[in-house]
């Protein structure tokens, strides 16, 4: 079984020696609770609701920066997995909304979101790769970035290739919630667990932002579409226990397979 811990960060633009340290310290306490893998928020040490590009350009880091070393420092011991939002500076000055991915050998992979939401087109480039998928200690992890979820090639495309756990770091703006009580974007990840049997971890933030309220809808998903674990608090944690090497059996029933059923002759 791998322990799974989601940690619902609220992070402030304009802030970022306190966002780094909140994220920091949210790593050390779900170390310290055992947990293996380590989700936290899109743009977890910058903020999102940026006014200027000037404004997020002061907030972006690369890869290399010494923080990111700092959280392989704390994964090394457990062999744990750490996955996070940032706002990346390339080498070449161009901004990412980026997910970084660290275990105890240094940063494994940078994935650069590829559907920008919003007004994100006006300050982020778009990423032109493929989301990674690594093996690590607990498994094969495949990540992907908020609204990256909501289009279907995409986690297909990391069901296909292997994964057994995709962590998504993301920032959901507050949306009426739908039947069965739940966030729309929720029923999205739900779904593209089933059609996939894959297990979903999609860590959400908290807080006002500048006057946009966010989902709060941090929720643990295992292959069937169940929520296993989720929490709507100010600052709270959804852990679970899974056992990742469950998604790599996809098959439904007997005669039905999640990959082999589809009609790859006709679409």
């Amino acid at each position: 079984m791998t322990r799974i811990a989601c940690r619902q960060l609220a992070p402030r633009v304009g802030e970022p020696q306190s966002d780094r340290l909140r994220a920091t310290a949210a790593i050390v306490d779900a170390l310290e609770s055992g947990a293996q893998v380590i989700v936290l928020p899109e743009l977890a040490t910058s903020g999102y609701m940026f006014d200027s590009v000037d404004e997020l350009r002061a907030a972006a880091v690369p890869a290399s920066d010494p923080l990111f070393a700092l959280w392989s420092e704390l994964a090394r011991p457990t062999d744990a997995v750490v996955i996070a939002g940032f706002a990346e500076l390339a080498d070449d000055g161009t901004l990412f909304n980026s997910a970084i991915v660290v275990d105890g050998s240094g940063v494994r992979a940078v994935y650069r979101k590829t559907h920008l939401w919003d007004r994100e087109k006006l300050f982020f480039a778009v990423g032109a790769e493929l989301p990674p998928i690594l093996d690590t200690a607990v498994g094969r992890i495949g990540v992907l970035i908020c609204y990256d979820l909501e289009f279907p090639e995409l986690s297909r495309h990391l069901a296909i290739a292997g994964a057994d756990l995709i962590a998504v770091p993301t920032n959901w703006p507050r949306m009426p919630k739908v039947a069965g009580g739940v966030r729309p974007e929720v029923v999205i990840a739900m779904a593209m667990a089933r059609i996939n049997r894959v297990a979903i971890a999609a860590c959400d933030r908290s807080g006002d932002e500048r006057g946009q309220q966010w989902n709060h809808g941090t929720s643990i998903i295992d292959l069937t579409g169940d929520i296993v674990a989720a929490t709507e608090e100010e600052g709270g944690t959804a852990i679970a226990e899974l056992d990742l090497s469950l998604s790599r059996d996809k098959q439904h029933t007997a005669l039905a397979h999640a990959l082999d059923d589809r009609r790859t002759d006709l679409y």
